[in-house]
């Protein structure tokens, strides 16, 4: 199979790039893979193909930009020139841009393989209705948010043109499927990226690292964990260490050099900045605990599933999708209320002051990540392939016929 994905791709910043280089990685050293062809944002410095493992040819085709109105055409140009056997979209409402009718414009273009009769999957790593938009940081308007509500209503309606669409909590299908009354939603877990063989539970000499990872000034934001942990520092007397790891939200340019000057008084505060991916496995093993200071959540956590495959403990906001992966997945943390700078200070203390039960949750989080691997991942989605083109077959013979 000649599979094409439409996706961002390190060193892209755009979201879900780092997803994709794991789906990548993955799909690439599939037998029936015979050449995987990347349409990809454009970026100014070349694409982040050093794999170790021997795998098939990637073609790399940059053919779209974030925001820009001709991705519709500029990518289904390079699907007629590449001429894919599949594609797979691997997409989120924003993915093309934050400007709404870019956005909508890029997010046509499952339907139109649809209609070039091309086998595609869409991923789609959230559904607007399953999204609170002031906390996650859209809209407080009530006006507005009716109006998201219903280009949401909309573009959903556009995705599910495809011949398949894939979410990766059960939840998001029973929801596709009472709203829209469709068939063609399935769901396949979001998965783990990289899974350490033996992960070691024990931590380096020094201070205690209580990290959190990822995109912040939405509903992702880091002053709450940061007096929470001083709090914790004055209670216990532990000599902890705050790393905030990642980079601003699109949406929210200047948020962490806000933060950074805010909170210089503060010792021992760390701020990465983008982590390369051959940085992420020495930033969670060297993690005593992974912090998740959300106010909503947006979709299945990739960090959680993360912190779980280096056999990490976490401290997470009892509410949402990451209350629901505890349940559907076999996560397990110490829990907060959102709002609450001391609910977050004790459940972090229960952590750092216990080493027993940092690493009691530490195997309980890894025994959950293992159950979905990528390579796991990625055969579900070549299995809904061989079925989609297996139903088009059909349909051609059937024609034929008549």
């Amino acid at each position: 199979m000649k599979l094409a994905i439409v996706t961002a791709f390190p060193p892209s910043k755009v979201t879900l790039n780092e997803y994709a280089y794991h789906l990548v990685k993955s799909f690439r050293q599939k037998e029936n893979i015979t050449e995987l062809i990347l349409l990809t944002d454009e970026t100014p410095e070349a694409k982040d193909l050093n794999f170790s493992e021997a795998g098939c040819n990637i073609t790399v085709k940059e053919c779209w930009k974030f925001n820009s109105y001709k991705n519709i055409f500029s990518v289904t140009k390079a699907i007629n020139q590449t001429q894919p056997d599949a594609v797979l979209f691997n997409l989120q409402f924003m993915k093309f841009g934050d400007k709404k009718v870019a956005a909508a414009l890029g997010l046509m273009l499952p339907w139109i393989c649809s209609l070039k009769n091309i086998p595609n999957i869409v991923l789609l790593h959230n559904i607007l209705e399953e999204v609170d938009l002031g906390s996650a940081g859209f809209t407080s308007n009530k006006l507005l948010q009716k109006a998201y509500n219903f280009i949401g209503t909309s573009l959903t309606k556009l995705l599910l043109k495809a011949d398949t669409v894939a979410v990766t909590m059960q939840k998001y299908v029973d929801v596709l499927e009472a709203k829209y009354l469709t068939d063609n939603v399935t769901m396949i877990p979001h998965g783990t990226f990289e899974i350490a063989s033996t992960p070691s539970f024990d931590l380096p000499d020094g201070p205690l690292k209580v990290m959190t990872f990822g995109k912040f000034g939405t509903y992702k934001k880091v002053e709450k964990m940061i007096e929470a942990v001083e709090k914790v520092r004055k209670s216990s007397g532990l000599n902890l260490e705050i790393v905030i790891a990642g980079t601003d939200n699109p949406n929210v340019p200047g948020y962490l050099a806000n933060v950074q000057e805010q909170y210089k008084h503060v010792p021992q505060l760390t701020f990465t900045g983008y982590v390369e991916e051959t940085d992420v496995a020495p930033l969670f093993n060297e993690s005593a605990v992974v912090v998740f200071p959300y106010t909503a959540t947006t979709g299945s956590s990739g960090v959680l599933h993360q912190a779980g495959s280096y056999g990490k403990a976490v401290v997470m906001p009892d509410l949402g999708d990451l209350a629901l992966l505890v349940k559907d997945e076999g996560y397990q943390g110490e829990f907060f209320e959102p709002t609450s700078v001391d609910s977050l200070a004790n459940a972090i203390e229960a952590i750092v002051t216990n080493d027993a039960y940092r690493v009691s949750l530490g195997k309980t989080n890894y025994k959950a990540a293992t159950a979905f691997p990528m390579e796991r991942i990625t055969d579900m989605y070549l299995e809904q392939f061989d079925a989609i083109i297996a139903r088009k077959n059909v349909g051609v013979l059937k024609s034929l016929r008549s």
